[in-house]
């Protein structure tokens, strides 16, 4: 990737800044169970990357010192951090909403099937990958079986309560373009997403977040290979809307390593491009008064400004 890293520093991507910090978002590690050819993380089976205790304190002590409303938990799969438990028990302690990116086949890997009742004791609301509801697609982006074991876990999230109205615990999904493409309208294929996961599988959930594939990464590395990256790049550029520039989530979150060093947003991270574009780590936060308004921008930023707009909580236009 770092072959097409320049071609994302040459860009005219506007400048922003941040208005407040609501959201702290962690990687606790790239370690997954999956290998999937949209991860802008390139997390696997294989990867040794986890955040430790030490620094998933810093972290905690950022979120009070800056009062902030939201621990954001992202990986890889969160849930195989062998401290995550602890990391949730003291979040919802301190009163903080937490969100774990949840890839649902971890719930049926063996060892793991403490992840939904655990979830739902602590309140967490729970934003799972399911790339499409078509078991082809699906399978084709993430692996054979990901789509059978995708939709027994969900089964399960739905028996604890996850997506009844009324329980308080909300259970999102999330869709990704298979290929080179922006998402489709969010609320038209949410609407088919809850027509069809229902009448063939029974699941309810409240929301369906479409999100555009980054170009960087293992991702980003398939583009380039198949020499497309240009062209996708040129799609995202043409169809940049300045209206998404206010509502992207930069503006108002900060991504944490799992080293515990920050960034403006989880993409940025990928690329090592720090938080404002210079170096910081959680520890200086602790000493600082504020926190930095600017924000470090790439080309790649155009792909949360294209179309109807892209952030972790889906379109940011109806």
């Amino acid at each position: 990737m770092r072959d097409t890293w320049p071609l994302l520093e040459q860009h005219d991507f506007p400048p922003i800044r941040r208005k407040r910090l609501n959201t702290l978002q962690m990687n606790l590690g790239y370690l997954c169970n999956l290998a999937c050819l949209h991860c802008h993380v390139a997390a696997g089976p294989n990867r040794k990357e986890l955040m430790a205790p030490e620094t998933m304190k810093q972290a905690l002590e950022v979120a009070a010192r800056f009062q902030v409303d939201n621990l954001d938990l992202t990986g890889g799969s969160p849930e195989m951090n062998p401290h995550f438990r602890w990391l949730v028990e003291q979040a919802r302690e301190l009163g903080l909403h937490v969100m774990d990116r949840l890839n649902p086949t971890i719930m049926e890997e063996p060892g793991y099937e403490w992840v939904g009742e655990f979830l739902a004791r602590h309140e967490v609301e729970t934003i799972a990958s399911l790339p499409c509801y078509s078991m082809e697609n699906v399978d084709s982006q993430r692996g054979d079986g990901v789509f059978e074991a995708s939709i027994k876990a969900l089964q399960t999230l739905n028996q604890l309560g996850y997506g009844a109205a009324g329980s308080g615990l909300v259970l999102n999904l999330v869709y990704n373009p298979l290929g080179p493409s922006l998402p489709p309208p969010q609320q038209a294929l949410e609407s088919d997403y809850k027509r069809f996961l229902g009448e063939q599988f029974g699941i309810r959930f409240n929301k369906l977040f479409t999100i555009t594939n980054m170009p960087i990464k293992r991702f980003g590395a398939i583009l380039a290979a198949k020499g497309e990256f240009e062209s996708y790049m040129q799609l995202l550029k043409d169809a940049y809307q300045p209206a998404n520039l206010g509502a992207v989530m930069c503006r108002d979150l900060i991504s944490v390593d799992y080293r515990g060093y920050l960034y403006d947003c989880d993409f940025n991270q990928m690329l090592e491009l720090p938080l404002g574009g210079e170096r910081r780590h959680l520890s200086d936060l602790l000493v600082a008064d504020s926190v930095p308004g600017r924000i470090a921008v790439g080309g790649h930023c155009f792909g949360c400004t294209a179309g109807q707009g892209s952030s972790c909580g889906g379109a940011l236009q109806d």
